[in-house]
């Protein structure tokens, strides 16, 4: 026998990146009276990682809860880009109803268009907010319509497309009914929510039923997981058994039982169906495990996400710097396997894979910032390692045997006079322009584009707009191979002799190209110290000093006339891969490096994969 538990509603929060879902949280958790009166409160305080600060973006889906007029409201907010949408999928089974966040001058974006869609295949209650109605440029009935035309085509009921709707300005925690009325608090959204958003439906006569879906780690309890209790009832201490997808089967103690209030966990003696709850005491817990009464035999449907479409290669870090910047020991094969396959725990787009070396592996993920993220994580945690270029994973088409690789939806918004040059980068990258309009002064483009086009593609695209144009995409699905895409225009300038860089040898040398390095950089034979002005590699001597003779004094060095390096980022250098060439990764350095280092047998190797096969 079911029943509803009008004491309780779970949300989570949806938006494309930028449209203010963690400032409202923010909003919410002040009017719910989280902080004490006069605290100092960090703004974003759900983006609690580093990364997430620095990029400005949500990376992993955060749980909080707040108590409006005696109901329990859980939230969960969840990230906007695609590439993390492992963690939207995973999260939006606790839930039973969505806020979706669309910003009232850009509208519906590729992110909106993705996480709406998920939500809608779940049959969530979905909620819209218009934020930011403040701004200047607000166009709230615009925007509106097209949020109903994109329900309409995502194939939304006719009961989800008659959405509730609410206006806010998040930063300020106000929300109204109207968009020209706004009141002084949340009170409309937090009404709209109690009215609108179903009640958890449960069935708490029967065994307890629980689906892993987040997981999280604590250096006292150990490992910890988050769902939502489905069924029954859950006491601290009980036994239950641990369901696994592939039917493996465990017995354990719940020795640790939490629910969430504001930002804590609150510890429980027992929890009831419907509410989201995390737990520990299991020892190894894996996303989609099904945490039960032992005589319960079949677990819950395990999460599907979608497949990975780029894969980078990991790597032992092989260079003559190789275990001076990382902790000692980290740079293992072993302990570079071990942490990869940890992260696929709870990052359940990510795919690791063995190859033929022991000393390599084969990493899968949903886009260049999904692997970017997991790279820059790592470094910080006192790896070193080395990657390779991203490329795409193609598939065979089962009925024609074609070959089918990674198709992606790219929306561009960019000034007027700058659209030409914009369809010749995407023309030349075989991209095919399905819309195109100008609204006062700007041009909105959407193309489809295959995704082997668009690695390295956002560098070009933020020089070729002087940093100010904006660029989102999104999966799209897999077409037939649409021909050849041209690679990187501009060589390398690599370092032909180890030692230290020199401003006289730089300055003899910059006007061959671009130099990522100063003077005083350590360098050594095969390292890429610069970007070619031409295509092609040019090896350079980048020590060299100024000869000494005994009729002049020993000259100071000099940069008057050296034109400041080109500093790369983690983004900028993954971006900037050849084919031939591998990026160290360690706690202190980027390093960009050809794959072979030693200056002839790579000329070698150069030269005989141009000579012609003989008949």
């Amino acid at each position: 026998m079911t029943t509803t538990r009008d004491d309780i509603r779970n949300i989570a929060i949806i938006a494309h990146v930028d449209h203010g879902k963690t400032t409202l949280v923010d909003g919410m958790l002040k009017q719910a009276k989280v902080f004490r009166e006069g605290s100092q409160v960090v703004e974003r305080v759900l983006d609690s990682n580093a990364l997430e600060r620095e990029r400005g973006i949500t990376i992993l889906a955060k749980n909080t809860a707040v108590t409006w007029n005696g109901v329990k409201i859980n939230i969960v907010d969840t990230p906007g880009h695609a590439d993390f949408g492992g963690e939207v999928e995973r999260v939006l089974n606790m839930v039973d109803a969505a806020l979706l966040l669309v910003d009232a001058v850009e509208g519906p974006m590729p992110q909106t268009r993705f996480v709406l869609r998920k939500a809608l295949e779940l049959g969530l209650r979905i909620i819209v907010v218009i934020n930011k109605v403040d701004r200047p440029s607000a166009r709230v009935e615009d925007v509106l319509n097209e949020t109903f035309d994109l329900f309409i085509e995502l194939g939304a009921s006719d009961e989800q497309a008659d959405f509730p709707l609410v206006y806010a300005v998040g930063l300020q925690g106000r929300a109204g009914y109207e968009a020209d009325a706004l009141q002084a608090d949340l009170t409309p959204l937090f009404e709209v929510i109690l009215k609108q958003a179903p009640p958890p439906t449960v069935s708490e006569n029967e065994l307890p039923k629980l689906l892993v879906t987040t997981l999280e780690y604590d250096n006292y309890k150990g490992q910890i997981g988050i769902g939502r209790l489905l069924s029954g009832e859950l006491r601290r201490g009980m036994t239950v058994a641990r369901l696994m997808p592939s039917g493996e089967r465990e017995v354990g103690k719940l020795e640790y039982l939490f629910t969430f209030h504001n930002l804590d966990k609150q510890e429980q003696e027992s929890v009831s169906a419907g509410d989201i709850i995390a737990f520990g005491g299991l020892g190894e817990i894996n996303i989609s495990d099904t945490i039960a009464h032992p005589a319960v035999t079949e677990a819950l449907p395990a999460i599907k996400v979608e497949e990975p479409t780029v894969r980078m290669t990991f790597g032992v870090n092989t260079s003559p710097f190789a275990g001076q910047e990382g902790k000692t020991g980290w740079g293992t094969s072993r302990r570079l396997r071990q942490r990869l396959l940890e992260e696929t725990r709870s990052n359940v787009a990510l795919r690791v894979e063995d190859t033929q070396s022991a000393e390599k592996f084969s990493v899968s993920g949903r886009g260049e910032l999904h692997l970017a993220i997991l790279i820059e994580t790592m470094r910080r945690e006192g790896y070193e390692f080395e990657v390779s270029k991203p490329e795409v994973i193609y598939r065979e088409d089962p009925d024609t045997g074609k070959v089918l690789e990674p198709v992606e939806e790219v929306h561009i918004e960019i000034a007027d006079d700058l659209a030409g040059t914009i369809v010749e980068l995407l023309g030349m990258r075989r991209g095919q322009m399905i819309d195109m309009r100008t609204e006062q002064g700007t041009t909105y483009m959407r193309y489809l584009a295959p995704t082997r086009g668009l690695l390295g593609f956002r560098s070009n695209f933020m020089r070729s707009t002087s940093g100010l144009g904006q660029m989102y995409s999104i999966f799209h699905g897999y077409q037939p191979l649409v021909g050849e895409v041209p690679g990187r225009r501009f060589g390398s300038l690599v370092a032909m002799e180890r030692g230290t860089a020199t401003s006289y040898a730089l300055l003899n040398a910059q006007q061959r190209g671009k130099f990522f390095i100063g003077p005083g950089a350590e360098v050594y034979e095969g390292m890429v110290v610069g970007e070619h002005i031409r295509p092609g590699d040019l090896g350079i001597n980048v020590t060299k000093t100024k000869h000494l003779t005994n009729h002049r004094a020993k000259p100071s060095e000099t940069v008057d006339g050296l034109t400041p390096p080109r500093i790369m980022s983690l983004d900028d250098c993954i971006e900037f891969l050849a084919d031939d060439e591998l990026l160290e990764v360690t706690p202190e350095s980027l390093r960009l490096r050809k794959r072979i280092l030693d200056t002839h047998r790579r000329m070698r190797e150069e030269k005989r994969r141009k000579q012609p096969i003989q008949g």
